[in-house]
């Protein structure tokens, strides 16, 4: 049986809520991620769900955070999409911005630009227009 569904949702650290929430209030609507519920305690944006569970993005103040070498990767449907998101990011303060570019050594067609938050936590929009045949 095929799923509707991977990922139900992302919880991600941050060393200050606010500067999070003033860079992901720009980025997540962008992606998809339009319904913000976030509290004072809690960044907290959501897919629109319909009759469907929401997916949904959150982050959490954690002062002592690190980021480290985990990469969150998000769909785009072209690389118009990729090209926009990542002037996106360029525009709302995104560090260490690479790309657009065409991956040739991650997959045929995999077109990407890869990124950091305000904590340093790496990101990444891609299209894939080849599907990834396992070796």
């Amino acid at each position: 049986m095929k799923k509707a569904r991977y990922l139900d949702h992302i919880d991600l650290r941050v060393s200050d809520l606010k500067r999070a929430h003033k860079f992901y209030s720009k980025l997540l609507p962008a992606l998809g991620f339009t319904c913000d519920r976030s509290s004072g305690r809690l960044g907290n944006f959501h897919a629109a769900g319909g009759d469907q569970p929401e997916a949904f993005f959150a982050f959490t103040q954690d002062r002592r955070h690190q980021p480290n070498g985990t990469r969150l990767a998000f769909w785009a449907e072209t690389r118009e999409e990729v090209d926009r998101l990542a002037r996106l990011v360029r525009k709302i303060g995104g560090r260490r911005l690479e790309g657009p570019e065409l991956c040739r050594a991650y997959s045929r067609g995999y077109y990407a630009c890869f990124f950091e938050d305000p904590d340093g936590n790496k990101l990444e929009v891609c299209c894939r227009e080849s599907p990834v045949i396992p070796g």
